[in-house]
């Protein structure tokens, strides 16, 4: 049986590069996005169903649900990867912003995932991978909301996948770290950047920090197509493995998370961004 998987967030980055290899893998695929009529690529693939999903739009989340399980009978498999990094001063992000960033983020995700859930129950099985970030293990400055997003994603599906593994459901993670060429992320975070001209208090540490986030640049940066083949890894291998971490840890934040303690590993972190 021909397997199809849901994935949100599918106009750029690493949702149409995974819905480019699952399609070449053989799945149906139900690409989604916020403005599927300016979609000409996916739309030209057989077996490609683009439609509208905005993950801050229930009705839209049911109608795409719905769609894709009219069209291919089932879903497999859910890759909720729709998402953005809200950057900047905490004092200066207003209360919205961080709703919003939330909203996408996390609460997009839960949206998404109680919708396919009693599909996926009906059926006795289905697989649920979430695309966290590094910012989900280790904390920046200036990205305080958005890993404060992503941390949050981490004990969602850690979670989740003790709730659902009873079902026959497994939920997984997959973690790019250290930055991903050519998506929209970097372009939306520049855009959205939280910053306020009477803060002035901060201006010294921001040129700094801009600094060491210069020199982190220098490190390898991931292309979309290799993230999505861990997805395709994680969604195949059969395994009950929970998170599956890809990128160049040049930097070493991962290590230094996975193998200091709490204090050394703080000291790490604040010695790329003490002035």
């Amino acid at each position: 049986m021909t397997r199809t998987i849901l994935i949100t967030g599918a106009s750029s980055g690493i949702g149409k590069a995974s819905a480019e290899l699952f399609h070449a893998k053989g799945w149906n695929v139900v690409a989604t996005m916020r403005h599927p009529e300016n979609e000409t690529e996916l739309t030209a693939l057989p077996n490609v169903l683009v439609t509208r999903l905005d993950v801050q739009d229930q009705a839209s989340i049911d109608e795409a649900v719905g769609a894709g399980i009219a069209r291919f009978g089932r879903i497999d498999l859910l890759l909720n990867n729709a998402g953005y990094g809200q950057n900047g001063i905490f004092e200066a992000t207003s209360r919205e912003k961080i709703r919003e960033q939330f909203d996408v983020n996390l609460f997009g995700v839960m949206d998404v995932t109680r919708a396919v859930l009693p599909h996926f129950r009906e059926q006795k099985g289905g697989a649920i991978i979430n695309v966290s970030s590094g910012a989900g293990l280790f904390t920046l400055p200036t990205l305080s909301i958005y890993c404060a997003s992503k941390f949050a994603l981490e004990g969602f599906t850690e979670a989740l996948s003790y709730e659902l593994g009873a079902l026959g459901i497994s939920v997984k993670s997959v973690i790019p770290h250290g930055g991903v060429s050519a998506t929209s992320f970097q372009a939306r975070a520049a855009e959205s950047f939280a910053a306020d001209p009477t803060l002035a208090d901060y201006d010294a540490f921001l040129d700094h920090a801009k600094r060491a986030f210069a020199d982190m640049v220098v490190a390898r940066m991931m292309s979309a197509s290799d993230v999505a083949a861990v997805i395709y890894e994680a969604a195949t291998d059969g395994s009950d493995r929970l998170r599956y971490l890809v990128g160049d840890d040049a930097r070493g934040f991962i290590k230094a998370r996975t193998e200091l303690d709490d204090q050394a590993y703080v000291r790490f972190m604040r010695s790329h961004f003490a002035q």
